[in-house]
C-alpha cells in the first residue's frame, strides 16, 4: 500500500521533470520472493537501495526520502555513498545519531510503548537465537495509530495489501555508530507530521534536538501516513 502512495508521489514529482525511483526494500512491497523472517539485519532489509546507490555513476548525486523505519535505511546508504547524496528527507523517520548505537533512537521509542499500545498487533521472535522480532500491525493499530486522518479506501487497501516488519533493534545495537565523516556529513532534512499517532511529534522533535537536522518542516493535521493523508502538500514540501 505504501508503494502505491510512493508511486503516486513520484508521478506527481516527474511530471515536473524529475526522475524518481521507488524501491521495494526486501520482504516488502511486491517482493514476495522472501518474508520478513528471512532478513536477520537491516543490511539485508535494505540491500535493494544499497544496489541503487552502487548503481550510480560517481558524478551523479539523488536525493534520498525515507518514510518511518525507512530513515534507518536512509542511515545505511548515507553512511557508505556520502558523496552520491546531495541531501536525506526523514518523513516521520527515525533519525539515529553518531554518539549512540544506531538502535538508540528506536529503543527510546520502543520504551514507551505498553503492551495496550500495540492494541492486538502481534509481536513473535524469530531467527535461530530468537533474537529478530516481527511485528504484524492489529486493524486497530492501523486505524487508530497510522491512517486515522488518512482517505478510509487508502486504509482498506492497506489492511488487505499488510505484511509482518520489523525494526531490527537487537541487530541495529550491535552495529558500530554511524560515522560523521560518512552520515554526519550529508545534509539532512526532517518533515515533522504533527497528528502522528506512533512516532509521536513529541519523539520526532526529541530526535531533531538529539542529532539537528539542516532543515526543519511541519505538517500540519497529518497522520503517520503524510503520502496518504497530505500527498500533494508532501509532494510540495519534497520540491
Amino acid at each position: 500500500e505504501v508503494r502505491e502512495a510512493v508511486l503516486n508521489s513520484a508521478k506527481l514529482l516527474e511530471a515536473l521533470g524529475h526522475r524518481v525511483t521507488a524501491l521495494d526494500l526486501a520482504a516488502s512491497g511486491i517482493d514476495t520472493t522472501r518474508s520478513i523472517t528471512d532478513i536477520s539485519t537491516c543490511e539485508q532489509y535494505s540491500e535493494p537501495l544499497m544496489q541503487l546507490m552502487t548503481s550510480l555513476p560517481n558524478d551523479e548525486k539523488v536525493v534520498l526520502v525515507g518514510h518511518s523505519f525507512g530513515g534507518l535505511s536512509l542511515a545505511l546508504a548515507m553512511d557508505k555513498f556520502p558523496d552520491k547524496i546531495s541531501v536525506s528527507v526523514f518523513v516521520t523517520a527515525f533519525m539515529p545519531d553518531t554518539k549512540h548505537s544506531p538502535s538508540f533512537v528506536e529503543e527510546k521509542f520502543a520504551s514507551s510503548m505498553t503492551p495496550e499500545g500495540w492494541m492486538g498487533s502481534e509481536l513473535e521472535t524469530y531467527g535461530s537465537d530468537n533474537s529478530g522480532l516481527s511485528v504484524f500491525f492489529s486493524t486497530d493499530f492501523m486505524k487508530h495509530r497510522l491512517y486515522q486522518l488518512s482517505p478510509v479506501e487508502d486504509l482498506e487497501l492497506g489492511l488487505l495489501l499488510k505484511r509482518p516488519s520489523s525494526l531490527f533493534i537487537n541487530e541495529l545495537s550491535k552495529m558500530e555508530n554511524f560515522s560523521e565523516k560518512g552520515y554526519g556529513s550529508v545534509p539532512r532534512a526532517y518533515i515533522v507530521c504533527k497528528e502522528d499517532n506512533i512516532i509521536s511529534e513529541d519523539h520526532q522533535r526529541w530526535m531533531i534536538h538529539n542529532y539537528p537536522a539542516n532543515l526543519v518542516i511541519e505538517m500540519e493535521e497529518t497522520d503517520h501516513m503524510p503520502m496518504f493523508c497530505k500527498p500533494q502538500l508532501l509532494s510540495d514540501h519534497l520540491l
